[in-house]
């Protein structure tokens, strides 16, 4: 749910399988309760891959589902970025797949008839850049982090033998790595169409080179994987908590209206931390407090996570994500 301060504009009626507002409703009290009742019924997917909300004039989000990947969703169990500038689009994340990115860009025709000039890779997950392939042929640069690059051209292998499992052989046709044209190492600032666009890296997080991009006009933040609204987030090998906490610190001294994280519905800021930056202080503490009570490793999925069970995949991660952070405080 979003909870937006006084005089904050928010694009927000449901037509079609696009959230949006034209009107441009001024956000009192009474404006914030039927925001939430119109993204109640906006925000199902309704058998839908990709669900679009319109954040603002000219800025949308592409939401994917919660699961995981699979060959209805052909790799895109992700959210991401369309700006929509004078002349062209900005997309933020190209999609798990090369007919994954073709999804996505026939969610963009949709919405408009500009080309995809330029993408932006968030992380070095496989739906942020392995659909970059698909954009490339249509004339896009690409910018990432030159850490996510680095991590991309690690993992690119492991990534589409794991891909070619899950959405199947037809489904990772045309799938192959391409990497970015264009790296930049803490801070990228673009002007495309008259829109100001912020590229930042605020840290290892999810991924070594998790980025975010920031419209300090409208005070949208697209987080990538540094923020998770709805679902528990995945700390895995290639994770840093530690760095991740303080990632999610530096996004939240943007102080954004809206936050699109790289899973989950689009919310405000205080939805973000409560699912992801109090999760992982939690977690943190907790396999602490249980390291400094002589608890091994092996019995740390024990740890009471419950507060977090309204997350989806809680089940399936609650007791990964410990295991990680206990290895991580090993090394500290």
């Amino acid at each position: 749910m979003m909870n937006q301060p006084e005089g904050t504009r928010l694009p927000v009626c449901a037509v079609g399988r696009t959230v949006h507002n034209g009107a441009g409703i001024s956000l009192g009290s009474l404006g914030r309760a039927l925001l939430i009742s119109l993204l109640l019924v906006g925000g199902v997917h309704a058998g839908e891959v990709l669900t679009t909300h319109k954040l603002a004039d000219n800025v949308y989000a592409l939401i994917g589902p919660l699961s995981n990947r699979d060959a209805e969703n052909l790799g895109n169990n992700a959210n991401f970025g369309v700006v929509v500038t004078e002349h062209d689009v900005v997309l933020i994340d190209s999609g798990g797949t090369y007919q994954g990115a073709q999804m996505i860009h026939a969610a963009i025709r949709d919405i408009t008839d500009k080309p995809v000039t330029l993408v932006i890779n968030s992380g070095g997950q496989d739906h942020r850049w392995l659909g970059n392939g698909y954009f490339k042929a249509q004339g896009a640069r690409i910018i990432a982090n030159e850490k996510a690059v680095v991590d991309q051209k690690a993992r690119a292998r492991d990534q589409l033998i794991a891909l070619a499992s899950l959405v199947g052989p037809e489904g990772i046709k045309g799938t192959a790595p391409v990497y970015a044209d264009e790296t930049f190492s803490d801070a990228k600032s673009l002007t495309l169409g008259g829109t100001h666009i912020g590229v930042g890296h605020a840290g290892h997080a999810h991924t070594p080179g998790d980025s975010f991009v920031w419209l300090p006009e409208q005070r949208i933040l697209f987080s990538g994987d540094i923020i998770y609204m709805d679902r528990m987030l995945s700390i895995g090998p290639q994770s840093a908590h530690r760095e991740w906490i303080s990632a999610i610190e530096t996004l939240a001294a943007l102080d954004p209206a809206v936050v699109v994280a790289g899973h989950g519905d689009p919310a405000d800021l205080p939805k973000g931390k409560a699912d992801s930056y109090e999760y992982l202080v939690f977690l943190r503490q907790a396999v602490t407090d249980f390291m400094d009570g002589g608890g091994g490793i092996e019995d740390v999925g024990s740890i009471d996570q419950s507060r977090f069970s309204y997350l989806a995949n809680y089940e399936e991660l609650k007791g990964r994500n410990a295991q990680r952070v206990y290895e991580e405080l090993e090394w500290e």
